[in-house]
């Protein structure tokens, strides 16, 4: 694991002595959404219906607004803090060429966040930017999720299947979610159908074709297929979401950045997104995703072009 301990204090708790994390490494690498930085080192994180706020101090991190149950119980997972990314680092690191893109971005961690929350967040994400998705799902968040404050300000959680269920089309293309609304509304429909309150203890296969603890546990290459029948769901997005919140460390998810990075080291221009995908994933295995995150924050904070 990659921290020492854990102590309660007054009003935070603290991660004692963590290795291979910096805040602004992981917020900045496009894996999340529901984030405000108010300094450097300072981040306030909506995640999980709460809202906590994260800040370095030197080698350890506080966390305010929450309990030493709630950091073991769910923020050192969150954080993945239990995984050695020492090791990752020295595997991968043994590609010269990939080892430039983990020294710049030695922070990156991957985080492990909501499937629901996830599967809206990258169905919005389809031929979009950063900030127009962070402010569809906010209008989300605002609309059905609950109100939370936190030293003097307001925010929402993201709303769970349950609060979003009876959403309307009209509704969502409120949110600016434009093409996409149709799909998010079809995703929640076949969602809330395929849980355990709205169907036959999901015993059918309608429901389990649909349902996001199973699909979770299927093997990564099934577990991508699956997704990809959500509407709005295709190979890129179906890795978003593996990677992001459920623990499928093989996908590799290419953007325009990732491409551009993998164009910069590897000279992959041409090549389609799915071949460089599957390059990928047969050359780095079950680490591909975490390579994958250090090439995109390379590639973004570096500006790179292709000639």
């Amino acid at each position: 694991m990659d921290y020492k301990s854990i102590k309660s204090h007054d009003d935070y708790v603290i991660i004692e002595e963590v290795k291979n994390l910096k805040l602004k490494h992981i917020f900045e690498c496009g894996q999340i959404f529901r984030f405000e930085e108010i300094s450097d080192g300072d981040f306030i994180v909506i995640a999980f219906g709460k809202i906590i706020e994260l800040k370095e101090n030197g080698n350890n991190v506080l966390i305010y607004n929450s309990t030493e149950e709630e950091v073991r119980n769910i923020w050192l997972k969150y954080l993945d803090l239990d995984r050695d990314y020492s090791k990752i680092k020295t595997e991968l690191s043994k590609d010269s060429l990939l080892r430039e893109s983990i020294e710049f971005g030695y922070g990156v961690r991957v985080l492990n966040q909501d499937p629901f929350e996830m599967l809206i967040s990258f169905i919005i994400s389809a031929r979009n930017n950063i900030p127009s998705i962070k402010k569809t799902v906010n209008k989300i968040s605002e609309k059905w999720g609950k109100e939370v404050q936190y030293k003097g300000n307001t925010y929402y959680t993201f709303p769970n299947i349950l609060e979003i269920k009876d959403a309307t089309l009209e509704e969502i293309q409120e949110t600016g979610a434009s093409f996409r609304s149709k799909y998010i509304i079809d995703t929640i429909k076949n969602v809330y159908n395929s849980t355990k309150e709205n169907s036959k203890m999901c015993e059918d296969n309608l429901s389990l074709k649909y349902n996001l603890d199973y699909i979770k546990n299927l093997s990564d290459d099934d577990c991508h297929n699956a997704l990809q029948e959500f509407k709005g769901v295709g190979a890129k997005v179906a890795d978003c979401i593996m990677l992001f919140s459920m623990e499928k460390t093989s996908a590799f998810p290419v953007d325009v950045w990732v491409k551009r990075a993998m164009i910069h080291f590897y000279g992959a221009e041409d090549s389609s997104l799915n071949k460089i995908r599957i390059f990928a994933r047969n050359k780095l295995g079950n680490l591909a995703g975490f390579a994958q995150q250090y090439l995109f924050y390379y590639a973004r904070e570096n500006k790179i072009k292709i000639d």
